[in-house]
């Protein structure tokens, strides 16, 4: 028996750092700024480094460097990047029992192009996209909760399913859906978030599941509320984020830090801290308190705090003996519904 299993990607990171990645302004890109280099030329890089990522096997680190039993389930390609995962995973005795090679199409790669302040990535989404219903060997599923990370591609298939089996067999769900679930026809989107005890998405993603703009939160919390039966979490960037347990709403902060080297799996580590943080205070309880939930939103926001001190998804996480208190306190405003 899994304290939890993990789903989701796992990926070959590469980073990049130049001084020839010049910053622009530029109106036609997403947030008003672009990454321009000069065409045909050869653009000196000071720092390099080669790590590993993805939604399924960040989660599954962090859960594991807080002492739980652990399994990841995913697929990886047939190469050294697909090798590489799997003896890190093994390195850190995260079971692999539940990961499987595609020999068809290469491990997801992500090449991270970094800047002094930001960071553009370039995804390549191959083996871990071809993950199926019939790969899943459903029987050895045995685990108190599941974690799924976002799914994409052929392993969106698995999203209603993964939910229903977790449901019949009394798994507890973590979910940190992507917009293709999103996609989904409404009806079906709510009869499956039901399923889930803790859903976590960005300000973004609950506008597009509610279809309500993102700035009137309360009512898209009681959308979502009516939804989920557990605890709704919505994160905000440098703005910080807002919990619902159906009767309260948690608004909270960030953590403030004077050293950010790299923002990447900083969001896999917010909610993969945020459930650790739960599963350890809730215990054998049916539900969570307004205390676990404090508890949950402290760890979290400390366990992706930590993240951004180092390059890369997993090397900043929280160890079990670390301090989840030493960026600060959350300041957290509990507001009844």
């Amino acid at each position: 028996m899994y304290d939890i299993i993990t789903f989701g990607s796992a990926t070959r990171d590469v980073f990049l750092k130049s001084k020839g990645f010049e910053e622009k302004e530029e109106k036609k890109f997403f947030g008003g700024k672009g990454i321009f280099i000069s065409l045909g030329s050869k653009i000196p890089v000071e720092e390099i480094h080669f790590l590993t990522g993805g939604g399924g096997a960040n989660t599954a680190f962090t859960f594991k460097n807080q002492g739980f039993k652990v399994a990841f389930c995913g697929m990886v390609g047939d190469d050294f990047a697909g090798r590489k995962i799997i003896k890190e995973l093994k390195g850190k005795k995260v079971s692999t029992d539940f990961l499987f090679i595609d020999k068809k199409h290469h491990t997801n790669y992500s090449i991270v192009l970094a800047t002094k302040d930001e960071r553009t990535i370039l995804v390549y989404r191959g083996a871990s996209e071809n993950l199926q219903r019939k790969d899943v060997p459903w029987e050895k599923l045995k685990a108190k909760w599941f974690y799924l990370a976002p799914l994409s591609g052929r392993t969106m298939r698995l999203f209603g399913p993964v939910l229903k089996f977790a449901k019949k067999d009394k798994i507890k769900i973590a979910l940190n859906p992507s917009k293709s679930q999103f996609s989904l026809p409404r009806t079906k989107l709510k009869t499956l978030l039901n399923f889930a005890d803790v859903v976590i998405l960005n300000q973004e993603e609950a506008s597009l599941a509610t279809g309500l703009p993102y700035h009137r939160e309360k009512e898209i919390f009681k959308t979502l509320d009516d939804w989920v039966d557990g605890i709704v979490v919505m994160t905000k960037g440098p703005f910080g984020l807002v919990v619902s347990d159906g009767k309260w709403l948690f608004k909270a902060g960030i953590l403030k830090t004077k050293k950010i080297v790299d923002r990447t799996g900083c969001g896999d580590a917010f909610g993969s801290g945020f459930v650790a943080g739960l599963i350890r205070t809730i215990g054998n309880k049916q539900q969570a308190g307004s205390e676990d939930i404090e508890y949950a939103i402290q760890f979290g926001s400390a366990n992706a705090t930590s993240c951004l001190q180092k390059i890369g998804a997993k090397n900043g996480l929280l160890k079990k003996r670390d301090d989840i208190l030493k960026w600060g306190e959350v300041k957290i405003q509990k507001i009844k519904l």
